[in-house]
């Protein structure tokens, strides 16, 4: 039986949206495991003097829970 868990995070780039999904990406695989995939949520930009300063994206990465032993 597999087990995955959802986690929310939230990554920015002053770059592009795709940028900041693979730098989330790249911080959770630090720290998580087998990483399955990520919905992206939702997308923000930070606007400063009428121009787009930094692209942000909140995700829900989903990743598999290692297999426990099975209690007797």
């Amino acid at each position: 039986m597999t087990v995955a868990k959802i986690l929310e995070i939230t990554s920015s780039s002053k770059k592009s949206f795709e940028d900041a999904i693979s730098q989330g990406i790249a911080r959770a695989s630090e720290t998580v495991s087998d990483i399955q995939g990520a919905w992206v949520q939702d997308q923000k930009v930070v606007v400063s003097k009428g121009k787009v300063t930094e692209f942000r994206v909140v995700m829900k990465v989903t990743f598999v829970l290692a297999a426990g032993k099975a209690k007797k």
